[in-house]
This record gives structure tokens, sequence and C-alpha cells, in this order.
């Protein structure tokens, strides 16, 4: 029917993005389906609530694994678009998503979980760089497949990691400043993530393509993040700084995944890769692509973690 909205899958739909992915979907008028881990016994409660919330917001649940190959083809010949939101340890088995889908022969647009880095040109230490090859191999075999695909380059989740170097829902004194604090980053809200996503996988634009979340807005350095916070808050922090040496060894000495934490902070608070590169005309920058969207920028998200700080650790990265 003409009008008729896209059906959705979503995998990964109970992790952090996901759960943002999700509601995005729904709010947007697409039919819904989650693909996740069947119920057992040890299952936590909070995933079973998960599961009764998704259920109420009119979300189509499919119970199988990534390993039940032809569960996974039946749950993707019910819809039009998957999009994965795995988790950074499972970025590989994305390649048995990619099987069901060229098995099933429907789907209009994939979207690899992707949503940090521009993986084609991103570097880092060894650690982060092994992310990178990973998402790189999944891009691959999803064109080598002929799986039409978006991918979108989300930089850094804003909820992290201004938990991550604020603490704002603690009264520190001080704050650590990895380097100099002068390198340029692009802090997210997942929120917008999500929305820019779900709006790309209809848009016959992104087909194809790459879609950069690289808003005016939300390109800040540390030390600018700091003063802004401290302006809201009306404290002075005192910085400490870490020599970018020390991080080098921590990513060379600290057990895993430690070791790969310490390589992403050097490569987006360090040496401001995200900003590395200039977008050429192939790139489709999310906020011009979709102008109507009223994104939040990160002075916005401050103002609301004056009122309901984040309790959010790098830990889930």
């Amino acid at each position: 029917m003409a009008g008729e909205k896209s059906k959705i899958l979503i995998i990964g739909s109970t992790g952090h993005l996901g759960q943002y992915m999700v509601k995005a979907s729904v709010s947007l008028g697409h039919p819904t389906y989650a693909y996740v881990r069947p119920i057992k016994p040890t299952t936590y409660s909070s995933k079973l609530q998960l599961h009764k919330e998704f259920e109420a917001m009119g979300l189509t649940l499919f119970e199988g694994e990534l390993d039940d190959h032809e569960k996974l083809v039946r749950a993707v010949k019910l819809v039009d678009i998957v999009i994965s939101t795995l988790a950074i340890p499972q970025h590989l088995e994305q390649l048995k998503i990619i099987k069901a889908i060229k098995e099933a022969g429907n789907i209009k647009r994939f979207f690899p979980s992707e949503f940090g880095f521009e993986a084609d040109r991103a570097s880092g230490l060894p650690p982060f760089e092994a992310i990178h090859v990973n998402r790189r191999q999944i891009r691959r075999a999803t064109e080598a497949a002929g799986i039409s695909y978006t991918y979108v380059s989300a930089n850094t989740f804003a909820s992290y990691f201004v938990d991550y170097l604020l603490h704002p829902h603690e009264k520190r004194e001080e704050v650590i400043v990895y380097g100099s604090g002068e390198a340029k980053a692009v802090l997210n809200y997942e929120e917008d993530v999500a929305a820019y996503t779900i709006r790309a996988a209809t848009d016959p634009r992104a087909a194809n393509r790459i879609v950069i979340c690289r808003p005016q807005g939300n390109i800040v350095s540390q030390l600018e993040l700091i003063s802004a916070w401290e302006k809201k808050t009306g404290r002075t922090l005192k910085r400490i700084h870490v020599p970018e040496q020390e991080i080098i060894e921590l990513s060379k000495t600290l057990p895993h995944p430690d070791n790969v934490r310490a390589s992403i902070l050097h490569s987006i608070f360090i040496k401001g890769e995200q900003m590395n590169f200039e977008l050429t005309d192939n790139d489709l920058e999310a906020s011009k692509l979709y102008p109507d969207y009223k994104y939040t920028s990160i002075d916005s998200y401050l103002n609301i973690c004056l009122v309901d700080p984040p309790r959010i650790k790098l830990a889930a990265l």
C-alpha cells in the first residue's frame, strides 16, 4: 500500500544504543521487530522487564541466537530493513546476519553496528585498531554480498563520555584531562544517533553511503567541556593532566578490555582522530542531511545532566 511504513528489525535491541533505536523506530511509526536472546531461567530481571516494555510498545519479538540461522532468516524475511546495534565484542557475529540477509534476499537496507569512528579513515593504538579492522571486515563482507547498506559514523556517545570525564552525579573537586585537553571530539547524544539512523533507513540518498554525525554544536575539546560544566555548576575543578605517553603505556600493559579503553581515550581525546579528516562529497553529514531535526547540542546535554545525571560507566563499551 502507498505510504505504508517500512518494517524494521533491530538486532541488539536490549543494549544501550539498541533501546534508543527501538524508541526512534516506534516514534516514527515503523512496524518494529526485535531479535532477542531466548528467555532462560538465568535471564536478568532487567532484561525480562525490557521485553515486557517492548511488547507494550507494540514490538514483535523474535527469540533466537545468531547461530540459529533458519530462525534468523525467517525473521529477516518479514521485514524491509535490518539494523544491528551489537556491542563491540560481537561485531564479527554480524557475518551471520549478512549470511541470513543474503539468503532471505528481500532486505532493502542493512545498517551494520558501527556508530563510532569512521572505520575506513580511522587509526589507533593496536587494541583499538583491532576493532576498526573488524568493522572494516563487516563492511567489505556486506559489500561483497551485494547488500544495500548505510554506514553510520556516530563518533562518541555523549552519555558515556560526559559521565566518564565529568562524573556529573558526584561532587568532585578535580577532573582528569587526557593529554593537553585541546583535541576536538564529537559527542553526540544517543537519542539523536538513533533518530538520524531511522530517518536514513528509508532515505534513498543514504543508500550505499556513509552518514557521519558531526553537528557543529557537538564538536568540543575536553577543556571546553570542563569550562562549560564549571559555568553551569558554579564550581571550579582542578585539572589533572595525564601525559600521552602514560596512556600509550597503559594500552600496552593493561589487560583486555582495559587496554582497549585506554586506546579509545587516546584516539578521541589526545589525537583528535574524529576530526582528523575532511568530509568529502561522498559523505552525508547527519545534521545537514536532516536540518529539520533538532539535535541535542553538548551544551543542552549538560543541562540535562544538571537535573538528571547519567549513571553509565565506560565499561559498557
